[in-house]
């Protein structure tokens, strides 16, 4: 594979897509990824076109170090970086995991403000200067491709920016990151940051000038992209903006903002396959249980939508009189898509490869059937039906708890009451409870036949489409613990969307703790005659 550094070379006007959705994104609390998801949204970034994939901070724990070796050894076609302090044991950790990378990069930094230096470092001037030209140096013995970081750049001194990239391009770095660590910046102040550092740095031109910026004020994207104008080449982003505090730099927001305003930014383009991002944002917002906001720019479920009788009537003359993007562009169906239980099987085909979605025969056949039963309950399923129904069923296939029946019942004096049946390992585990609600009532029951001790920590729910008869999908977070788990569910019923989310999360505490169990009792047909 051709480094970053050697395309930007050859074309001037190509911007690096770095992703850290598995790292810095994972850092969103409560948006833990088991190894199995974090390789899945590996794949799914891969697909999509990004250029480096940061997968994590190895020295963090063994199970990031795993994570990161399993990427690194599994994805192709892109640089696959490790986050690394600079210190020896950590570049020693990170080089470790991603030594079989097919184009392994070492990530080190180190915080360069006064703030930092005082009150965290407790570090002079000189002894970071020196650190750097050590640890830069030692990571090149482990990988030509050596980014360093100046954590807290855009509070530091602007003198002594210029030598430390200096000192890290004399060392051997060949990306040089200018991080807006805690979003106090601006676009006008971040672009002349860059045009001083292009100035002051000797040698700057050997390395990428790349960018990283957080949202606390709610400016990292134009931020981002003021320094793309400037002459940065690099782009750190996550999908759908998740990360620490506010959050990072979205990902599809900066590579829309290139592709319809490219005027605008230099002639720049990256390389990003956008037809992938909806679907992209979908499954990493799945795997997180970091909902999408549904105004969000580009990947929101309001993103092309349009209510007011004004834009109705000038979208049916012309679509551009209010879209300035294609929906298809970026993933989205455009056209509803209407399905019906008359629809055969080759139009339910056609209809998932239209929205990116490729099954084999046996997942198809299952999909179908699916497919089916929600017809016979809704008046309509659209593309944004399937593609739920397809995602719940590819999450849920493998579960080790898998919902057989289940019954709730509700009404006002009393509290709700629920009973539920349970698949696991060959046999049915039953359940009762009461709650405040159903939904409670439901859970009480589910905790009743599995019983994992766990704390619900988050609840969200929405309707994959508009009408009285969209399905519900839930998404929530359990804790036990010190571990978070995430779960997804999918419905026609809301409460019955709740149970395939709770049971999806237990599922992972399984997967993770396979002890965690203590098994209820076998059900009995009768309860339920």
């Amino acid at each position: 594979m051709m480094q970053p550094d050697v395309a930007t070379a050859n074309q001037p006007e190509r911007v690096i897509v770095f992703d850290t959705t598995l790292r810095d994104g994972e850092q969103s609390p409560g948006a833990t990824l088991t190894a199995n998801e974090k390789l899945e949204v590996a794949d799914a970034l891969v697909a999509l076109g990004i250029d480096v994939m940061e997968a994590g901070f190895p020295a963090a724990s063994p199970g990031d170090f795993e994570a990161v070796r399993a990427i690194a050894n599994r994805v192709k076609g892109v640089s696959v970086a490790g986050l690394a302090r600079c210190n020896a044991s950590d570049i020693e950790r990170a080089a470790q995991a991603v030594r079989r990378a097919e184009a392994p990069r070492i990530h080190t930094f180190i915080a360069t403000s006064d703030i930092h230096l005082k009150h965290k470092l407790r570090m002079e001037r000189q002894e970071v200067l020196e650190r750097i030209d050590h640890m830069v140096r030692f990571a090149k013995e482990f990988t030509s491709d050596v980014e360093f970081s100046a954590e807290d750049a855009t509070r530091s001194d602007w003198d002594f920016l210029a030598q430390v990239f200096g000192a890290a391009v004399a060392a051997g770095a060949t990306t040089l990151n200018v991080p807006d660590t805690v979003g106090y910046t601006s676009p006008v102040e971040y672009a002349a940051l860059m045009e001083y550092l292009f100035e002051h740095v000797p040698e700057v031109e050997k390395a990428i000038v790349s960018v990283h910026c957080h949202d606390d004020l709610g400016m990292a994207t134009a931020n981002t992209l003021a320094a793309v104008r400037a002459g940065a080449r690099q782009v750190e982003v996550t999908m759908n903006g998740i990360g620490e505090r506010a959050g990072n730099t979205s990902l599809e927001e900066v590579v829309m903002a290139l592709a319809t305003r490219r005027d605008q930014f230099g002639g720049a383009v990256t390389r990003i396959r956008t037809d992938r991002l909806v679907p992209t944002s979908r499954l990493v917002s799945t795997l997180t249980g970091v909902p999408v906001q549904p105004n969000k720019a580009i990947v929101g479920a309001n993103a092309f939508a349009h209510e007011a009788g004004i834009h109705q009537d000038g979208m049916l003359k012309e679509r551009t009189t209010y879209e300035i993007m294609n929906p298809v562009d970026v993933g989205w169906e455009g056209t509803k898509l209407v399905l019906g239980k008359h629809s055969g099987r080759a139009g339910f085909r056609n209809t998932l490869h239209e929205v990116g979605i490729r099954l084999d025969e046996a997942q198809l056949n299952e999909a179908y059937q699916r497919f089916l039963e929600l017809a016979d309950r809704k008046k309509t399923v659209t593309a944004a039906d399937l593609v739920a129904l397809v995602s719940d069923q590819l999450e849920v296939a493998d579960d080790p708890l898998q919902l057989v029946r289940w019954n709730a019942s509700i009404g006002s004096g009393g509290p709700a009451t629920g009973s539920i049946v349970i698949r696991y390992d060959g046999r049915e585990i039953a359940g009762d409870g009461e709650g405040n609600g159903a939904v409670n009532a439901l859970f009480q029951a589910i905790d009743a036949a599995v019983a994992i001790p766990c704390e619900l920590e988050e609840y969200h729910v929405e309707a994959v489409t508009p009408g009285e008869d969209a399905q519900g999908q839930v998404r929530l977070r359990i804790r036990t613990g010190d571990q978070v788990y995430t779960g997804h569910g999918l419905a026609t019923d809301v409460i019955e969307a709740s149970a395939r989310a709770y049971l999806a999360a237990l599922s992972k505490v399984i997967q993770q703790e396979p002890t965690a169990m203590i098994p209820g009792p076998v059900s009995s047909v009768s309860r339920w005659a």
